[in-house]
């Protein structure tokens, strides 16, 4: 990676890895653990673009994740509309 393109991506990559760990932080705290997640760093050196990749992960897991998710859709809609 060209040293103009590593100085541009540098907050990029710095925000990717970032939320990767706060994803991971969060999921384990709801007993969730996502095998494949990971930073698509070949993607991101390629277009400056970085992804975070959810990967594969058995059914129980995210239907947990589901299941987070709507409780908190619905604690947003309490806490906004009331």
């Amino acid at each position: 990676m060209g040293s103009a393109l590593n100085r541009a991506t540098a907050e990029q990559r710095r925000q990717a890895a970032d939320v990767l760990d706060d994803l991971t932080t969060v999921l384990a705290l709801a007993g969730v653990k996502l095998p494949s997640i990971e930073v698509d760093w070949e993607h991101g050196r390629r277009t400056g673009c970085y992804l975070i990749g959810l990967g594969c992960a058995h059914p129980s897991e995210l239907l947990r994740v589901v299941d987070l998710l709507r409780k908190g859709l619905r604690y947003e809609r309490l806490t906004h509309d009331g």
